[in-house]
C-alpha cells in the first residue's frame, strides 16, 4: 500500500482476555498472517465491533495524503447529522468527508485512528529477539511485535495513523 510504514492481514485471537473493562471499548489480540507479528489494540467497539476469527487488514501511515506530503497536524472538522467526524466511515460519514476534502488514504478503510508512538523496546535475545512498539491513540493504545526488520520504518514520538478494514 502507497505511503505505508507497516501493513499485513491479521485475525483476531481473542477478545477482552483480561476481561471486559469498559462498556465501549475492548483490547483485541491479533496475530499478522504474512509478517508473524503480534498485536493488542483498543477499539472502539460500539462504532466498529470486532469478533474472534475475524481477518482484518491493518496499516500505519505517517500521512493520509495519498500523494505522500507529510502530515501538518492541522485538521479540517467535518460535521454530519450534527456530529464531528472522526473514527468510524459510513456512507453518510463517506460523503461528508468527500464533500469537505480530497481523497485520501482513509477512504480505503472502514476505522482510523490518529495517535503517537511512545516506546520501542526489545524483548529475548540473539535470534529470538522480538522489537515492540508501543503507540497510543488518545488514550486506546496498541502493542505491535515481532521481527524488528517488520518496525524499522518506525520513530520514538512519530505521530502515526492506524487504519483498519476487514477482509
Amino acid at each position: 500500500m502507497e505511503n505505508t510504514l507497516f501493513g499485513d492481514i491479521f485475525k483476531v485471537i481473542q477478545i477482552d482476555p483480561d476481561g471486559k473493562k469498559f462498556d465501549k471499548v475492548s483490547r483485541i489480540e491479533a496475530q499478522s498472517e504474512q509478517l508473524d507479528m503480534y498485536m493488542q489494540l483498543d477499539v472502539n467497539t460500539e462504532i466498529y465491533p470486532m469478533h474472534a476469527g475475524e481477518k482484518f487488514a491493518m496499516s500505519l501511515a505517517s500521512t493520509l495524503d495519498l500523494d505522500g506530503t507529510p502530515d501538518t497536524g492541522y485538521y479540517t472538522q467535518v460535521k454530519c447529522c450534527g456530529m464531528v467526524v472522526c473514527l468510524a466511515r459510513t456512507k453518510r460519514i463517506t460523503a461528508a468527508v468527500r464533500v469537505a476534502g480530497r481523497k485520501s488514504l482513509a477512504d480505503k478503510f472502514e476505522y482510523v485512528m490518529h495517535g503517537k508512538l511512545y516506546k520501542i523496546s526489545e524483548e529475548g535475545s540473539g535470534p529470538n529477539v522480538k522489537g515492540v512498539i508501543y503507540v497510543s491513540f488518545g488514550g486506546l493504545l496498541m502493542m505491535l511485535s515481532g521481527d524488528p526488520a517488520n518496525t524499522a520504518k518506525l520513530d520514538l514520538d512519530q505521530r502515526l495513523f492506524l487504519l483498519i478494514r476487514k477482509v
